[in-house]
């Protein structure tokens, strides 16, 4: 049995001191990331250094939302305050006086020392530039309109209207026409926002309007820059991602790939999801081609659901279990000729060779081991 053990140090200055109400009575509620960063907070702020979101999703492996969760997470346990600016971004932090909340609500330790609280390095190492006023929605005349569709609109509009299956009223050409000469999208680029609209079936133009608004402050000018905006924002696209270990911004194919699996074979993200840690576990490279592999498979199955899944899983374990079986009888020559002798009389003796030696095909068992 071991005995008690006795705790030493000799930490320096170089230190940052965690108070014992954090460990006592918040540190066993919250979870890995959320006690990473706080304690990481600490740090900075006791070294008066900057640090960003961005700076934190790197340091932890995690992505940038993992981190505001974080960070609201002890915003609501008050062990912080989120600043923000006019634009809700965020700017700063403030660490609150643990132990004068801990005092308020159960009552002050003589253990805990009174820490001082201090506001934390501003989290944007670079500031954004304010975004610049949406441009009015102009009244066009119906020669304006005329004038737009016969000319620099022509092309555009007739993709329009095969995007969306109809001839355009005067109020959606109106947009469109706003669209590419106030907010000056490109023929690409606005090609590219009405096909965005259709896939995601939104046919209101309404709806296409304020897309366009947003991808205008966000600065987006190009169909490029508007694909990274919209992968930044599908949580579902980020979570399968990360499933399969891949921390990168999804590239194009990448994306390709995931969307034939949502859109295409109408995958759950549970289905997905379970494919994906199926393929973690059996390989280290070429992920999306291997998960891509077992999805094709499950849909030619006509997989909806884990229970089709797990009946799948029985099938080919009871037929793996048949194949072994009959490779290891067949393997044996049980067919030996009356009288006839197991020894080889032909070549050498020895007690090894007096056996018939099995015969394996190692490709194919290799084969059923990577299929199960």
């Amino acid at each position: 049995m071991m005995g008690r053990v006795t705790i030493s140090s000799n930490c320096g200055e170089d230190s940052t001191y965690v108070s014992n109400i954090f460990i006592d009575e918040y540190m066993q509620d919250a979870n890995d990331a959320q006690i990473k960063i706080y304690l990481f907070l600490l740090r900075m702020m006791s070294a008066n250094l900057p640090t960003s979101v961005e700076a934190l999703a790197d340091k932890f492996n995690h992505t940038e939302s993992d981190v505001i969760r974080a960070l609201k997470y002890w915003e609501k346990k008050g062990l912080i305050s989120l600043e923000y600016d006019t634009s809700q971004n965020l700017t700063g932090i403030h660490m609150e006086d643990i132990v004068a909340k801990s005092k308020l609500n159960y009552g002050r330790r003589k253990s805990d020392t009174v820490a001082r609280p201090v506001l934390a390095p501003v989290l944007q190492e670079q500031p954004k530039e304010e975004p610049s006023a949406i441009p009015a929605k102009p009244n066009y005349s119906a020669s304006q309109l005329k004038t737009f569709k016969q000319s620099e609109g022509s092309n555009i509009l007739f993709v329009a209207e095969q995007y969306f299956g109809r001839p355009l009223n005067t109020s959606e050409m109106t947009t469109v026409y706003y669209i590419h000469d106030e907010l000056s999208f490109s023929d690409d680029l606005l090609d590219y926002l009405m096909q965005y609209c259709v896939d995601n079936h939104k046919n209101d133009f309404r709806y296409m309007e304020k897309v366009a608004i947003n991808w205008n402050q966000q600065g987006i000018k190009t169909p490029k820059q508007a694909r990274v905006e919209i992968y930044k924002h599908d949580s579902d696209l980020i979570t399968i991602m990360k499933a399969l270990g891949m921390e990168n911004s999804p590239t194009e194919k990448e994306v390709t790939f995931i969307n034939k699996w949502r859109k295409e074979l109408g995958f759950s993200m549970d289905i997905i999801l379970e494919a994906c840690d199926r393929t973690v576990m059996a390989t280290q490279r070429g992920r999306l081609k291997y998960c891509d592999a077992i999805l094709r498979s499950w849909h030619s199955e006509k997989v909806c659901t884990r229970e089709d899944i797990a009946r799948l899983d029985a099938n080919h374990t009871a037929d793996l279990m048949k194949k072994k079986k009959t490779a290891s009888v067949s393997s044996i020559d049980s067919k030996l000729r009356p009288g006839e002798s197991s020894i080889r009389l032909g070549g050498p003796q020895n007690r090894f060779n007096q056996f018939q030696q099995n015969t394996y095909d190692f490709v194919e068992l290799e084969k059923q081991l990577l299929d199960n």
